[in-house]
């Protein structure tokens, strides 16, 4: 029987249980949801007439208020719009429910970007053996990351997951069960989660999902590609941030950071416990049984207590499994030998670290707490540094910290944050003591400009903590279009340093970079910051493989194109070989976990398509290197983008728009994250202070997306009007890179609408900045379909498409509540005396609303 499209899978799968489940929603018997669900509805009727006739939010908002509701008291009215917001976010978490019980029905899971798909093409193929050689070499890490833009508590993840399975089974009494409880259950946070907190809601991903998935992926390959012959390689592993990226996050102690290395091992412990005991009751045989009820004994104690005499070490806990496998072949026919053989693959894969514990902290701290250190050592009389060391220029200053050499007393120390930072390189020693060195060897250094920045942190960690050997690998993270640019040349200093040189010789050769999605798309626009890190890469690799160094790129992505995301798997297949490729990297955060990772299933396809993306090009020996003539054009296209993009940001409405018209303020109370919403401590607002989460997801929320697509629609206008669009239509069929950026920016453009703010192209103050906004997407969005030859935007993803279609119909109402509310806040501060309590009701409308949209969009911060 043949396969029906993937758009009517997604229709009747999902589309069709949708609108069942969501009916029997509205019909519980609870008053508060019976009536909602009964007035939703028309609302959101209303909604769609008045944006279609032009009526602005709060024209709609009244216009129901009249003919449906004409009764209620102002505070009743109220009263109903934040219920309708509580109902708008159940009606997503239902939908999230059933795409995901949908999932491995509406993608194929054997179909292309698979295992099974790859290795079926290298068996035809005859290229089996260079598929091997290839996965002896390549990594993926995904790296769970802190970031504030998981909107559902604990509570809600949970009755997700219980939903998601009674969806696959149709059990309707469970979903009916399951719905009541939704109804009832609160989704504000009243206070905001510690970085502890973050880690154990993250941990959950790990124990649940990630601890099976990368089994499962793992088993195959080792079974059906190397035919159960060992593989050194792990192929896949984890990165973990939160409880350890300080960078803006005070609330990140070294206290924190070794209670989320130790929460982190409790949990693998935990996990290799409840297989021993399924084990168990297999592996009942002679010589076999014995051993096994003694690891469950070892584990379980480990798992509670650390002191020696009931402590089992990893390489004992391996040992014994790897004699219990030898038992099994040579005195029982090899019965569950692959049971026992997934466990063992799983200690490789997770050890006894679970996921990688990474540090993270800006360039700028550093250089405090060093100057701070250094300072108290030379007034102690310390002979670390001599007592000019600050009039030293910086080339003689990373001479003489290539050679520093003592060990510091932290009790000369007084300052508490120059303390943290020191005490928390200590505790990465503690950690690999207790846990393995992959439990933390990596130290990021965010906003990386120079070799002096990369110096100062090989000397405090020398001098705290690594005195004899330095056994963590340091990760220079660039960020702005500027430095993107001087990365190569700050990476050859470091190669002929021969000190630095010596530390990557133990290290293996290998030099992890970070490259910032985030922070170089609100700096340099779309275009700019993809081709910017595109560029970067390219010369990175080549002044990496001159001294010999495999340059391991880390991709710091988000979920939104306007962020690095998007079609990740696409980006990564598309590029050439002028790039190194033997490690896949990237950061994954927020709803993105929970939408790409959150399942079994999905988890598992989206690791497939990472892994398959970073092979393929090499197995197909496909030449993906642009022409001449095509970098040409892409360039210019990336400086047009870039010079329309800066234009913009350099507007003087562009900061007061944000502030005042958007919901940017509104995400510092939603109490999501442990961090602050922006860099320093200025009340007033500053661009360079805005983090990159709270800047795209205003944009989003506006739903004008804006980082995903502004100076595109400029630099394809200067090709058209000069009758060269032919060179821009041979670059997107020749470049399977600019083909994935233009689609991920279709992507951006399909989750916007403006006819939600089109009431602010009259406001005195900001309608000539909304119309800029508006010209630039109206040309972006004209100039993608003539580029693409599509009549409607995403024409080549019509599941997707849908998928968005029926999560923005669903948040209609939502955002234009939100709108309502954040006009009524504007008019109530024009006021002589301004009503303070009706501007708190009216802000926490704004905020309440932030949740709901934000999850229905799953990857728009």
């Amino acid at each position: 029987m043949s396969t029906q499209p993937k758009l009517v899978r997604f229709q009747q799968n999902v589309l069709s249980r949708y609108q069942i489940y969501n009916s029997i929603f509205m019909t519980l018997p609870f008053d508060t949801i019976t009536k909602t669900g009964v007035l939703l509805p028309l609302f959101h009727e209303t909604c769609q007439k008045g944006f279609t006739q032009g009526d602005n939010p709060t024209t709609i908002v009244d216009t129901f208020f009249k003919k449906y509701q004409a009764r209620r008291s102002k505070e009743s009215q109220l009263s109903l719009l934040f219920r309708f917001i509580q109902y708008i976010e159940r009606q997503v978490v239902l939908f999230d429910a059933i795409e995901d019980a949908s999932f491995p029905i509406v993608n194929n899971m054997d179909g292309i970007g698979t295992l099974r798909s790859l290795k079926e093409s290298a068996s035809s193929e005859q290229k089996l053996e260079i598929l091997r050689q290839y996965l002896e070499e390549f990594k993926v890490r995904i790296v769970l990351t802190a970031h504030p833009t998981q909107f559902y508590p604990g509570a809600v993840l949970g009755i997700i997951t219980d939903l998601t399975e009674a969806i696959k089974k149709n059990d309707l009494l469970t979903i009916n069960d399951l719905l009541a409880q939704l109804g009832k259950t609160p989704f504000f946070k009243h206070q905001k989660p510690t970085p502890y907190d973050e880690a154990v809601s993250l941990i959950w991903y790990l124990e649940n999902v990630f601890y099976k998935s990368f089994g499962t992926i793992f088993d195959y390959i080792q079974q059906n590609i190397f035919e159960d012959k060992p593989l050194s390689n792990d192929i896949i592993n984890i990165g973990f941030w939160p409880g350890g990226d300080r960078d803006g996050n005070p609330f990140v102690t070294p206290e924190i950071t070794l209670r989320v290395s130790q929460r982190l091992k409790h949990t693998i412990l935990k996990n290799y416990y409840r297989d021993i005991r399924q084990l168990k009751r297999k592996l009942t045989f002679r010589g076999v049984e014995e051993r096994l009820s003694y690891l469950e004994t070892k584990l379980y104690e480990s798992s509670i207590s650390q002191t020696a005499q009931h402590y089992i070490e990893l390489h004992d806990f391996v040992a014994e499994l790897e004699a219990v496998k030898s038992i099994i072949i040579k005195e029982h026919q090899s019965l569950y030998l692959n049971d026992i053989q997934s466990l063992i693959n799983k200690t490789k894969l997770f050890g006894y670290h679970f996921a990688i514990l990474d540090i993270r902290q800006d360039s700028r701290a550093h250089d405090s707490v060093f100057n701070a250190m250094v300072n108290v050592l030379i007034d102690s009389g310390s002979h670390i540094f001599p007592k000019n060391y600050h009039k030293l220029s910086e080339k003689e200053q990373v001479k003489l910290l290539s050679n520093v050499k003592g060990k510091i007393d932290l009790n000369l120390i007084k300052d508490d944050d120059v303390l943290k930072a020191l005490n928390t390189m200590k505790v990465i020693k503690t950690i690999q003591e207790s846990n393995g060195e992959q439990a933390c060897c990596r130290y990021i250094i965010s906003n990386n400009q120079t070799t002096l920045n990369v110096m100062q942190l090989y000397a405090m960690l020398k001098l705290v903590a690594f005195e004899d050997e330095l056994t963590v690998d340091i990760g220079p993270l660039f960020e702005t279009i500027t430095d993107l640019e001087n990365a190569p040349a700050v990476m050859e200093e470091l190669y002929t340093n021969p000190t630095y040189s010596k530390h990557l010789k133990k290290r293996g050769n290998k030099q992890t970079i970070m490259l910032g999605f985030s922070d170089g798309t609100k700096d340099g626009g779309y275009l700019m910051a993809n081709w910017g890190i595109f560029k970067a890469k390219e010369r990175l690799t080549e002044v990496s493989r001159k001294y010999g160094v495999t340059v391991l790129f880390f991709d710091g992505r988000g979920g939104p194109p306007a962020r690095g995301g998007g079609k990740t798997h696409q980006f990564y297949a598309s590029l050439g070989p002028t790039i190194e490729d033997k490690e896949v990297q990237l950061t994954i955060q927020g709803q993105t976990i929970s939408s790409n990772f959150g399942t079994l299933d999905s988890s598992q396809y989206n690791l497939e398509q990472l892994i398959s993306s970073g092979i393929l090009n090499r197995l197909n020996e496909t030449n993906l290197q642009m022409s001449k003539q095509n970098v040409k054009v892409m360039d210019d296209l990336a400086h047009k983008s870039y010079e329309a993009y800066v234009n913009f940001k350099s507007h003087p409405m562009f900061v007061p728009y944000l502030e005042r018209m958007s919901t940017l303020k509104y995400y510092a109370k939603t109490n999501i994250g442990s961090r602050p919403s922006k860099r320093g401590k200025s009340d007033a607002l500053v661009f360079e202070d805005l983090r990159a989460i709270p800047f795209v997801g205003s944009w989003s929320q506006l739903k004008q997306n804006v980082p995903g697509f502004f100076g595109v629609g400029t630099a394809l206008k200067h090709y058209e009007d000069k009758h060269q669009f032919d060179k821009v239509k041979q670059l997107y069929q020749e470049s399977s890179f600019f083909r994935t950026l233009i689609e991920n920016s279709m992507m951006s453009l399909s989750k916007s609408f403006f006819d939600l703010t089109k009431y602010m192209s009259e406001d005195d103050e900001f309608g000539e900045f909304w119309n800029i906004i508006y010209s630039e997407y109206e040309t972006t969005k004209r100039l993608l379909l003539k580029l693409t030859g599509y009549k409607n935007l995403m024409e080549e993803e019509p599941a997707g498409k849908a998928s968005i279609d029926v999560r923005e119909s669903i948040v209609l109402p939502l955002l234009t509540i939100q709108q309502y509310a954040l006009k009524k806040i504007q008019e109530l501060q024009k006021e002589k005396t301004p009503d303070k309590s009706q501007i708190e009701i009216y802000e926490k409308l704004v905020t309440r609303s932030l949740f709901g949209n934000i999850n229905a969009s799953r990857n728009s911060a």
